[in-house]
């Protein structure tokens, strides 16, 4: 007789609310090897496997986890670089929720939670990290081709990557001065240390991609010398041009996109300060506006340079909101309030030009718009107050104009993101291919992983004379 699996999932250990506020070290602390066991028990081991229909890598969910519980987790290591290049973070940063594990056959169970396949995956990356000195690298042999990849966020990362391991030859040029993209410069330490990414970009570099730091496309390196040097080209440079709501005191002194706030904390590290001599606001009485990770992460880092008080306002309610569930709780476990149905409408400063507050109006829900959410609604009369001496707008991002300017030939829609085929990211500009948040506007890292992986699969296609859509 079949026995029923736990219907929980196996708890991670966690820094406690009170502690962590006061640092930026990791909130989760990772399975032990005792709890990964128990964990991995909880699989049914479906024949039919629909977690990996969820997977946007298509990682071979069951086979990993089937290693894991039988203690080889070294095998099990092996099974998910096959398909992913970045594990540690994927573990760590990816909405498991609502892909591998809203598939999973053990959530479907009245009263039972999805296997914990995210935490298992951050497990096993980091087992092999700590005990495993030369991981085993399946490379095939070299093919001649040269390939050029633009951006080393985690579109291109894993694009290198894949096509490193089919035998190219591959060059990674990055703006900045730390590869990893939105890795290094969005996702603060305490969801993703930098020493994680760190390693996972190290690994990459064992397979023989070559990371060129600052060096921009477009003035570094003309587009007409990567035509001309390069087989193909990757485009994987992200979105990262702040929006801003445009209302009136958007220049007032304490207004910020996430962007430059997270960038400022994050990749130049001013939560060390004065160890790293970035400047910083830190302020008392901090407002985010938006409702989804990056507000999250805003939000929470806001909280960890000492404001007293933060406060996101979002127009929308909880039920809405794009966040993981799991950062919003953490968030309100920290002290974080939330206000719901509430959108400003003019920010208020002082006469030195200083920030004093936001001037917002309630909402209220009427149907459904084109993202498939209840359209907020102005109630009239309904303004009011909120005080603050810094503002943090975390309302989106959009396509880096000038750069994409410079590759003559390239399509762009009516957002400014490029036109490419969905499945082989293929662009109008013979032998240059496309994918991430630059063609689909902001999303996630596993989204933009599994749009570099496809597309190197039709590099491949490409250039051994398979496939050529110009």
């Amino acid at each position: 007789m079949a026995v029923r699996p736990n219907p929980k999932k196996t708890l991670m250990p966690e820094q406690e609310p009170h502690e962590r506020i006061k640092n930026f070290s990791e909130v989760a602390l990772g399975y032990t090897e005792e709890q990964a066991l128990i964990e991995s028990r909880r699989c049914l081991q479906c024949p039919t496997h629909p977690c990996v229909s969820g997977c946007p890598v298509g990682i071979d969910i069951p086979g990993f986890i089937r290693e894991v519980k039988e203690g080889r987790f070294d095998e099990a290591a092996r099974i998910l670089k096959l398909y992913n290049n970045l594990p540690a973070v994927c573990g760590r940063v990816c909405p498991q929720e609502v892909q591998c594990e809203e598939k999973c056959v053990v959530g479907k169970i009245p009263g039972s939670e999805p296997v914990a396949i995210g935490r298992l995956e951050r497990f096993v990356a980091d087992w092999e990290a700590t005990n495993v000195k030369d991981p085993r690298i399946e490379i095939a042999p070299s093919k001649g081709g040269k390939i050029a990849v633009v951006g080393s966020g985690p579109a291109g990362l894993t694009a290198a990557a894949d096509l490193a391991k089919k035998g190219y030859s591959v060059d990674v040029f990055e703006t900045l001065h730390k590869p990893g993209g939105v890795l290094v410069y969005g996702i603060p330490e305490f969801r993703l240390p930098k020493a994680i990414v760190e390693r996972e970009v190290k690994y990459i570099e064992s397979l023989s991609v070559k990371i060129h730091l600052n060096t921009p496309v477009g003035k570094s390196i003309s587009v007409d010398e990567l035509l001309q040097e390069y087989d193909a080209i990757f485009l994987g440079i992200g979105a990262g041009t702040p929006k801003f709501m445009k209302i009136e005191g958007t220049n007032l002194n304490g207004v910020y996109s996430a962007n430059e706030f997270l960038t400022r904390v994050n990749l130049m590290k001013a939560y060390l300060f004065p160890s790293y001599d970035t400047p910083v606001k830190k302020g008392s009485q901090v407002v985010v506006i938006g409702g989804g990770n990056v507000a999250m992460d805003a939000a929470r880092s806001a909280l960890r340079l000492g404001a007293k008080q933060v406060k996101v306002i979002y127009r929308r309610t909880e039920q809405e909101m794009p966040a993981r569930r799991e950062e919003y709780l953490h968030a309100v476990e920290e002290g974080i309030q939330f206000m719901w149905l509430t959108q400003p409408i003019k920010y208020i400063g002082d006469e030195r030009g200083r920030v004093l507050g936001a001037e917002c109006i309630s909402m209220e829900l009427g149907e459904p718009d084109e993202s498939g959410r209840r359209k907020p609604i102005p109630i009239e009369d309904s303004r009011f107050i909120v005080e603050a001496d810094m503002i943090i707008e975390a309302i989106g991002t959009d396509a880096n104009r000038f750069l994409l300017s410079e590759f003559k030939g390239l399509s762009l829609n009516k957002y400014g993101y490029i036109i490419a085929d969905s499945e082989t990211g293929a662009t109008t500009l013979k032998k240059v291919f496309a994918g991430g948040d630059i063609v689909t506007g902001a999303a996630t890292v596993i989204e933009a992983m599994g749009a570099g992986k496809r597309a190197a699969y039709w590099i491949d296609k490409f250039l051994c004379g398979e496939y050529n859509p110009w």
